[in-house]
């Protein structure tokens, strides 16, 4: 017998590729996914972050989640997106390397990252999921806009 889950608990979430592994975050705090965007590259910050980019008036940096997770560069291509974040009211463009789907989870799908990795990464990493024999990594965006804050401001 199948558990009916009541719709009010199920969260979306934005299922994206970097490299051979799968990240998630709340659908509600994409703002827009763009194709290609142009970018401004700023003088003495950090090399995974790629640039900024006036968006519509917005201005917000763009960043590389492959560099900034120790993942080699690789060349643009078709799939290659960048998804627009608006985290407490700040603005974040993560360059991926493919947008996948969008999928509902339940809090109880999801289980703490904790006993699977202890490396630099963990700070970003909200918890992850096993859906359909995938395992699917759900970030910490709140923490990666609140370094980048605070970075600024050194």
């Amino acid at each position: 017998m199948d558990v009916v889950i009541p719709e009010k608990e199920l969260i979306q979430y934005l299922i994206f590729r970097v490299g051979d592994q799968e990240y998630g975050t709340e659908l509600n705090q994409v703002s827009i996914i763009e194709k290609d965007l142009t970018y401004t590259r700023v003088p003495t910050t950090p090399d995974y972050i790629k640039g900024v980019v006036n968006l519509r008036g917005d201005i917000f940096p763009i960043l590389s989640i492959r560099l900034k997770f120790g993942l080699p560069e690789i060349e643009v291509d078709d799939d290659t997106r960048i998804v627009i974040f608006n985290i407490n009211e700040s603005m974040l463009g993560i360059i991926v390397d493919a947008v996948r789907e969008v999928v509902h989870l339940s809090k109880d799908d999801i289980e703490s990252a904790g006993n699977i990795t202890d490396d630099k990464t963990l700070d970003y990493i909200s918890g992850v999921v096993k859906k359909d024999e995938r395992l699917i990594t759900l970030l910490n965006l709140e923490k990666l806009v609140a370094e980048l804050l605070e970075n600024r401001d050194k």
